[in-house]
């Protein structure tokens, strides 16, 4: 007599299949959430709005979707100055492979400066201070202590904000304003209408960062899923820099424009 073997099973609110009747290991319906990806989603869904319902498991009103698409079109890329679009940019002028860019980008902007970590730590402020600018006045001036010193260090500056910026920059600006007004968004109004007094108290300029953290806020993601979904969405410009430096090789990257000049030393330190 044989012992039947333990069926090993996922646990997963956010997907479901029903195998093939010739294949048990291949799909012939996949749910997202209760919705028919394939049958249904398919065609009658944008890629925001599913997007949207992976995170969430719930499809988002007509102002949750323009809120997130207007987010996704400023993030989609952070442009050459960004350091993990640099990252990437490295990685393709010195001929790596293309996941390596990609994981270049994602490793350079997980940080604290303008990158994931400053998403989370944003969103936990807004969970913890709402629209009381007198807790974010105590927020700013006396931050909390990271919860993770093991991984993260200390924020040296307050999140949402850029500690080398002079001035908010028109891109910051507009897209406030923009998404402020598509989103009929309580939250970004608020950081719009109170910005001024926010950057007295940062004593830096707010920052695309502050923006998309008041976004996922809005939108009802936590810090988790907050920072997870600035890092996705901010691939594509990395991908296609990383692209254009990989076509244009290292001898015209900007870095090494005159080439390399390789010296030889002794073992007594003299130059020959």
């Amino acid at each position: 007599m044989t012992t039947p073997s333990k069926q090993e099973t996922i646990t997963t609110k956010i997907w479901k299949e029903i195998p093939e009747d010739d294949n048990p290991f291949a799909a012939k319906v996949c749910y997202c959430s209760g919705f028919d990806v394939y049958g249904d989603l398919l065609g009658k869904a944008s890629y925001i709005e599913y997007l949207y319902l992976l995170f969430k498991l719930e499809p988002p009103s007509q102002n949750q979707a323009k809120l997130l698409e207007g987010l996704s079109i400023a993030l989609a890329n952070p442009g050459i100055r960004d350091h993990s679009v640099r990252g990437a940019m490295n990685a393709g002028a010195g001929g790596s492979t293309h996941a390596s860019a990609l994981i270049a980008a994602l490793a350079v902007g997980a940080g604290n400066l303008g990158g994931g970590r400053e998403i989370y730590n944003m969103v936990k402020y807004w969970e913890q201070c709402g629209t009381d600018i007198n807790a974010w006045e105590q927020m700013i001036k006396e931050p909390p202590v990271e919860e993770r010193a093991d991984v993260w260090v200390p924020m040296e500056h307050a999140p949402g904000f850029d500690p080398s910026g002079a001035s908010c920059t028109l891109p910051v600006k507009q897209v406030l304003a923009y998404l402020a007004e598509v989103g009929v968004s309580e939250k970004l109004k608020w950081l719009q209408a109170n910005r001024l007094d926010l950057e007295e108290f940062a004593e830096c300029p707010l920052a695309m960062s502050g923006i998309a953290a008041t976004v996922f806020y809005d939108l009802g993601l936590n810090p988790n899923q907050a920072e997870m979904l600035f890092l996705l969405l901010r691939l594509p410009g990395a991908a296609v820099h990383a692209l254009e430096q990989e076509q244009l090789g290292w001898r015209r990257y900007p870095f090494f424009s005159e080439g390399l000049k390789l010296q030889e030393y002794h073992s007594t330190g003299e130059q020959e």
